[in-house]
């Protein structure tokens, strides 16, 4: 691509670069990249067609139901209820800080900090994404997602501080598992479908879609588009509109804030320098 614009830019007549080559080597670049022998780049926009955000009453319902399943376990004596436990924490972590389902399985309890702009949130007012979604032939891109939920950090600190080292392990990986082993995307993915199916909600609706959920929901809450996107850890702020998807409301209310500003009266100059201020 680089090289593909910088021999756009040095055989685009406007610039003249073709004849003063011509005249000083007897030659001139010509391009040679064109639609016929270069790979069509895909979007970034990762995620199927199908995939939408929860709305946030069925939020609020998968949420009750993860937290229900821990107490019902808990309560019949049952083994497991640390894996629910964990679980209903793993799947809040990646609404509220906006993960990818490896992003989320890859996090290790050091990978959080304070944030002196946000004291409140503790020792959990940042989260270091250390495996973002990598470029093809680069490595894990690296991102620090800023806490914005109060509730969200306090789930995590009462997960690592109180309920987290029940399971006696020495790593330091977030969601262990029984055997001492770091969770897999595909049992994250199987587990959020039997919660899925058990709360009964959309089947269209995976994982990913938590992460829809966390754009579009800071965005009605009137986040800054830049801000959210690069809490999203996207290059490019049209992938980033292309994966929100905000109600009627957020956008009337856009538009009215717009119109607003559109059709301000311009203040009038003050001339006489003994006249009130406005």
């Amino acid at each position: 691509m680089a090289v593909s614009l910088f021999c756009g830019y040095v055989t685009d007549p406007r610039y003249r670069w073709a004849e003063v080559c011509e005249q000083r080597f007897g030659s001139h670049p010509v391009q040679v990249f064109h639609e016929w022998n270069t790979v069509v780049h895909r979007s970034e926009y990762e995620g199927r067609p199908g995939n939408r955000p929860f709305t946030r009453d069925e939020l609020q319902t998968f949420f009750d139901y993860c937290d229900q399943r821990v107490a019902t376990v808990a309560a019949g004596g049952r083994k497991g209820w640390l894996a629910a436990y964990r679980d209903a924490t793993l799947f809040k972590v990646i609404y509220a800080w906006g993960l990818r389902r490896r992003e989320a399985a890859m996090l290790e309890t050091v990978d959080w900090s304070a944030n002196s702009t946000a004291a409140r949130f503790g020792r959990y007012g940042a989260l270091s994404v250390r495996y973002g979604k990598a470029l093809k032939g680069s490595p894990p891109r690296r991102r620090t997602v800023l806490t914005t939920m109060g509730w969200a950090a306090e789930a995590v600190a009462e997960w690592v501080e109180e309920i987290r080292p029940a399971y006696g392990t020495s790593g330091i990986g977030m969601w262990p598992t029984e055997r001492q082993a770091r969770i897999s995307t595909d049992a994250l993915s199987q587990r959020f479908q039997a919660y899925r199916e058990a709360a009964g909600l959309d089947p269209m609706l995976g994982p990913h879609c938590l992460r829809h959920s966390y754009a579009s929901h800071l965005l009605e809450d009137g986040y800054d588009h830049l801000f959210v996107q690069q809490q999203l850890g996207h290059a490019w702020g049209s992938t980033t509109a292309i994966y929100t998807s905000v109600g009627a409301d957020y956008k009337n209310q856009a538009l009215q804030r717009a119109l607003s500003r559109a059709h301000q009266q311009p203040r009038q100059p003050v001339e006489d320098s003994d006249a009130p201020s406005p």
